[in-house]
């Protein structure tokens, strides 16, 4: 019975040993993270700004002289050109005028070849053909002067572009001064902008800049810094800056509001995704690959950084060009972790 009961005993007795002797541990496995080699690029430091549109050019088109207008040739929002007549005032009475004033010069040259001829001759004092030339001269001055009032009431496109609203109408009466429609030339507009002085000395013409207006939704605009006023604000400590943007689409108009970025002091960096920088309180450190032997791992490096580019940061010290970082997995590493399984994604400047 002894041995019977022994028997059953045993092996449960083993097995319950058995159930509770510890695991022996298995090996550890390498860690598989993203990684990326560090390559220098262009940067610039982002400074955001609010804009005003203008036109290239702008002008008032008002009448030179008081009289009724006889005839309007434009139509309210109407692309015209250069010298195309935009309305045309009555000049009966100076159309006649001028007839008269033709005929006149006409009688003085005349006359003044008559002279000429016979003072040649010896038959008529120089007093008299000086007296025949100064009607000829006095007569032409006339004509140029009646011809000039005549061209005022000739209301001409001075350069090409878009008419306004048409203000007045044909059989009105205008004086001068009175506004009769606005043009603008908006091929080309200018964005001005104030930036702080304290960054007057990024600041000169040929930094890039990208604007957009909200009312336009997601359209960017791209231009350069062309010229920066000549004096600093007492007030705001602003300088005004402008920069020509391309229209030749039409999108743009004056008085818009823009939102600038001008892309200020100009270098080339060492920039690396932002998804790859570990931060422990105000320190910051990037997970460099090296090799271990015959494999790799990875060394927790300290860098300093310098801007935030939407999504990169730059580095101002702490790696190298053609260095190996993790850029995903970071999580998973600690200092001298090895790791295996490398998807080599393109250099962070593709």
């Amino acid at each position: 019975m002894l041995t019977a009961r022994c028997g059953f005993v045993l092996p449960f007795f083993l097995s319950a040993f058995c159930m509770v002797l510890p695991l022996k541990p298995a090996l550890a496995q390498d860690v598989g993270v993203v990684v990326r080699t560090v390559q220098s690029e262009q940067i610039a430091d982002p400074l955001e700004a609010l804009g005003t549109l203008k036109p290239n050019e702008f002008v008032t088109v008002t009448a030179n002289v008081a009289e009724t207008i006889e005839a309007i040739l434009f139509e309210s929002g109407q692309r015209v050109a250069q010298g195309a007549v935009l309305a045309r005032l009555e000049s009966a009475e100076e159309q006649a005028v001028l007839q008269e004033a033709r005929y006149t010069v006409d009688e003085a040259e005349s006359q003044l070849e008559r002279i000429r001829a016979v003072a040649k001759r010896g038959d008529a004092s120089q007093s008299l053909l000086d007296e025949k030339q100064r009607e000829f001269y006095v007569a032409r001055a006339r004509l140029a002067a009646i011809e000039s009032r005549l061209a005022n009431r000739v209301i001409r496109a001075p350069f090409s572009g878009r008419v306004g609203l048409r203000n007045v109408s044909a059989g009105a009466y205008v004086a001068p001064g009175d506004v009769i429609t606005t043009l603008v030339d908006d091929s080309l507009m200018k964005l001005d902008f104030n930036v702080p002085s304290l960054f007057l000395a990024s600041l000169r013409p040929g930094v890039a800049i990208r604007a957009r207006a909200r009312a336009l939704g997601d359209r960017y605009f791209d231009g350069v810094v062309e010229s920066i006023d000549n004096q600093v604000d007492p007030v705001s400590r602003s300088v005004t800056v402008r920069a020509p943007l391309d229209n030749a689409a039409g999108h743009l108009q004056a008085g818009l509001l823009m939102e600038v970025v001008l892309q200020s002091n100009p270098r080339t960096a060492l920039v690396v995704p932002e998804s790859a920088l570990v931060q422990q309180r105000d320190e910051h450190y990037l997970f460099v690959v090296r090799e271990q032997g015959a494999g790799l791992a990875v060394e927790k490096t300290q860098v300093n950084i310098g801007v935030r580019l939407n999504g990169r940061v730059e580095v101002l010290a702490g790696v190298a060009a053609g260095d190996r970082i993790v850029v995903d997995g970071t999580l998973k590493l600690q200092d001298g972790v090895a790791i295996s399984t490398l998807d080599r994604s393109p250099a962070m400047g593709d």
